[in-house]
């Protein structure tokens, strides 16, 4: 039987990405679809339900796993309307704030929540192999990172880069709010050792790229990951709402659970 899937936002550049897999998946179906009031109509398909108030649509939906990569606020109110209505939700969006965070954590003890700043498959596989990297280099190593992304991308850095920096600091076994640094101008003096730098350049049409830097005596490591088409993301969100679809409220799920 197919997973029914609801997409949030479904008619920006992500949802209708999400919309066209889903219906290419033959594990999942695409149920519902949901867009502003002035856009709703604009994103109707044949055979599944369109609206734009969630507390209309999701109970028409029993069982149904939604999927969201909207804005931090919007993201929100979807999450507590599944909660109202039990559906389970993945969440893609970034920019949360720590007290949204918390309420997600809060949410996902009564429904089945996942989020993750970034879906990718080699993403998430660099987070898996980072730690082990700046262990074996020592901390004679500076850790740097740049992130590229497109120009309409709201919140800087990236939720990835900040997940990507939390684990350069968590192999070093330090907090990242204490050492990272995300601006350098005029004479600040030396580099301090215990430091991770986290810079953003913004242009084009540019997916996303992260490059992490580990800087040492007479040579320097560079990893990067470059994400050339949203599909990247997208699979990574279907795979995900199969995935969470069999799985139990309790805890906020995140890409680490599934690999």
């Amino acid at each position: 039987m197919s997973t029914p899937i609801i997409v949030m936002g479904a008619g920006g550049r992500m949802g209708s990405t999400i919309c066209r897999l889903v219906q290419e998946e033959p594990q999942l179906c695409l149920a519902a679809v949901l867009e502003r009031p002035d856009r709703a109509s604009g994103v109707a398909r044949d055979g599944c339900i369109a609206g734009s108030d969630p507390d209309v649509v999701f109970p028409q939906v029993p069982g149904g796993v939604i999927i969201d990569f909207t804005a931090p606020e919007a993201s929100m109110a979807t999450a507590r309307a599944a909660a109202r209505h039990g559906n389970a939700v993945v969440i893609g969006t970034t920019g949360f704030n720590e007290e949204q965070k918390a309420e997600l954590a809060e949410l996902a003890r009564q429904i089945r929540l996942f989020w993750a700043p970034n879906m990718s498959v080699g993403v998430n596989v660099l987070l898996k192999v980072l730690p082990e990297l700046v262990r074996l280099l020592g901390e004679k190593y500076d850790l740097e990172m740049v992130e590229l992304h497109h120009n309409r991308k709201k919140d800087s850095p990236s939720g990835t880069a900040l997940r990507l920096a939390e684990c350069l600091a968590e192999a070093r076994d330090w907090n990242l709010p204490d050492v990272a640094c995300y601006h350098r101008e005029g004479i600040i003096g030396e580099r301090p050792q215990k430091e991770i730098g986290v810079q953003t350049i913004r242009g084009g049409d540019v997916v996303g790229v992260h490059t992490v830097y580990c800087l040492g005596p007479g040579e320097r490591i560079e990893v990067t990951h470059q994400a050339h088409s949203r599909e990247t993301f997208a699979q990574g969100a279907l795979r995900a709402a199969a995935w969470l679809a069999t799985q139990k409220p309790g805890k906020l799920y995140n890409m680490a659970d599934i690999f």
